[in-house]
């Protein structure tokens, strides 16, 4: 069953001092495009986490982000005392100096100083780090779940506009007597107007039947029906076949395009536009197959 490219994954841990939330969303993309957002604390587990991805995820923008949100009291970022308590001395006396009105509101104006706010990274143990990574394993079976809904449903649709296609490629057939006829009566009429001018039958019949062959669409027939067979095996064959159904899509494109051209008939030509919109659909959402 193919996959969708689109998909996201949303995973909580709870820590006895932390939630840690990893969300992890894709959209298409012809490779992967990876962009990540990792707390500082986690920052030298960059690579690895960057490698478990880019072995998961395949093809796909993706974007990956771990949240923290510190519960309790123990939090890695304190009101530096010290600093706010000489930044508080400092501005009273320059106050009392200058004879000027001190700060109405001490508190936003303290805590605005520089290094009033402090944040201490504390590494994280190995028995954290493996909740975390479990977590991120987690997020990317939710994000690989909701491909596969999604795959499924692209592939419903596949399946449903290539029947399509397929029926209106039978209905081409109940035209093709027809159009030979109106082909030949057309050029036999120009002849009686031209009945007075001396012509050659043999090269005459010769020219009429290599014209008739150059219009016969068997062949653009029975390749687009071996294309339709052929995008139904792909897709079935299993996923990472996103590129794959793109090539036989546009193969297709080429014999739907050669049979309008070929036609010379009025009915023809309208399925062969109704071929093309059910085409122009599978094409646009083929490129969200993985």
């Amino acid at each position: 069953m193919i996959q969708s490219m689109t998909g996201f994954g949303k995973v909580t841990a709870e820590l006895p001092s932390k939630k840690v939330t990893v969300e992890i969303k894709a959209l298409n993309s012809k490779q992967l495009d990876l962009s990540t957002r990792i707390p500082s604390i986690y920052k030298d587990k960059e690579m690895e986490l960057r490698s478990l991805l880019l072995q998961s995820l395949e093809r796909g923008k993706v974007e990956f982000n771990i949240f923290i949100e510190y519960i309790g009291k123990d939090t890695p970022t304190q009101i530096n005392l010290a600093a706010v308590e000489n930044y508080y001395n400092q501005i009273k006396e320059i106050a009392e100096k200058l004879n000027i009105s001190v700060p109405t509101d001490w508190f936003q104006t303290l805590l605005r100083m520089p290094d009033a706010i402090k944040s201490e990274t504390v590494e994280p143990d190995e028995s954290e780090w493996e909740v975390v990574l479990a977590t991120v394993k987690d997020a990317i079976k939710h994000l690989y779940d909701f491909r596969i809904q999604e795959g499924a449903m692209l592939q419903k649709l596949f399946e449903q506009k290539i029947a399509n296609i397929a029926t209106l490629l039978k209905e081409v057939e109940k035209y093709e007597g027809e159009r030979i006829e109106k082909i030949k009566a057309r050029i036999m009429d120009n002849l009686q107007k031209i009945a007075e001018k001396d012509y050659d039958k043999n090269r005459f019949e010769q020219e009429m039947i290599y014209y008739i062959e150059k219009l016969d669409v068997n062949e653009e027939k029975n390749r687009l029906d071996n294309h339709l067979k052929y995008f139904i095996s792909t897709m079935e064959s299993g996923h990472g076949q996103g590129k794959k159904l793109g090539f036989i899509a546009q193969e297709m494109g080429r014999e739907i395009n050669t049979l309008g051209s070929k036609s010379n008939h009025a009915e023809m030509q309208k399925i062969v536009v109704q071929m093309k919109d059910e085409l122009e659909q599978i094409k646009e959402q083929v490129l969200n197959v993985l």
